[in-house]
């Protein structure tokens, strides 16, 4: 992803930014969501759609209001909480603490149909700029019931301090919750099922490092869907629940915190195949093939 484009000023909290494969909305992306912090405010994508028009993702769920579609969150950076809820304390537990940061949406860089790039700021709770980042998000066809969302991330630290980012399991929590990085809510009537190209179930795909999760679901209007997320960076690993509620993450601190280092930048590129109807290992790996 190219840091060349000139940004323009930020665009109004109204005007979520679309993306559209061949015409069709498959996504909305909220830039500056009116939330309490206490929900880590950040921008997110929600609805997302497959091209068939099944919803899937989920924001603001009862369970866990803070979960926000799709998004980059992370509970722990440098000590503030920017994925929202009660903060993992070690030797505590869950708390409800004044600790909860803000990811702004700062500058446009480019609108249109199928693409869309800005700038953030991750913010701690008295403004103060954690990490900067520039972001690009693209949506392309890739068959008549298959379009894929590619998200391209460059986080970089202030130029005078390295910056940590744990989570529940940094900081003692147990039984692999080392959730926070890009995480997708997804929207599911009934359990999903998750699966990578060697394992199967919750149990035995949290924490992997496979190439690519598949989460299979019927969503709220009852049409079968297939997600299929690739994109773990070094030292990343799967976070995926489905039965306490459906998600999965691209964990940056699954089990050791993450650090980006003063002055340098953290690149990410995540992608999300979305296909109507339920797939099995061989139609995965071909989606897989197909891409560039």
């Amino acid at each position: 992803m190219s840091a060349e484009p000139v940004a323009r000023p930020a665009a109004p909290a109204d005007e979520p930014a679309r993306l559209l494969v061949d015409g069709t909305e498959v996504a909305r992306y909220v830039l500056e969501p009116a939330l309490d912090a206490r929900h880590g405010p950040r921008p997110y994508l929600h609805p997302v759609r497959t091209l068939g028009g099944t919803v899937v993702t989920d924001a603001l769920p009862a369970d866990h209001v803070w979960h926000l579609g799709a998004s980059l969150a992370v509970q722990d950076v440098n000590g503030s909480n920017l994925w929202g809820g009660r903060t993992y304390v070690r030797d505590v537990g869950y708390t409800w603490r004044d600790d909860h940061g803000v990811i702004a949406h700062t500058a446009e860089i480019e609108r249109c149909p199928r693409r869309y790039a800005h700038d953030l700021q991750w913010r701690d709770r008295a403004g103060g700029v954690l990490l900067t980042e520039r972001r690009q998000l693209t949506a392309s066809v890739v068959a008549s019931d298959v379009w894929r969302l590619d998200l391209d991330s460059v986080l970089t630290a202030p130029a005078d301090r390295e910056v940590r980012l744990g989570s529940p399991a940094t900081n003692g929590r147990p039984g692999g919750a080392g959730y926070g990085g890009f995480f997708w809510r997804a929207a599911a009537d009934g359990e999903p099922v998750a699966f990578t190209a060697d394992a199967a179930g919750e149990e035995t795909v949290n924490g992997s490092t496979a190439p690519w999760l598949a989460l299979t679901g019927t969503g709220p209007g009852g049409g079968a869907y297939t997600l299929v997320f690739a994109g773990l960076g070094r030292g990343d690993r799967w976070f995926v629940r489905t039965g306490m509620y459906p998600g999965v993450c691209v964990a940056f601190a699954f089990d050791r915190p993450a650090v980006v280092p003063a002055g340098a930048s953290r690149h990410g590129r995540y992608r999300v195949w979305l296909a109507d109807g339920t797939l099995d290992r061989d139609g995965v790996a071909a989606l897989g093939a197909s891409a560039p």
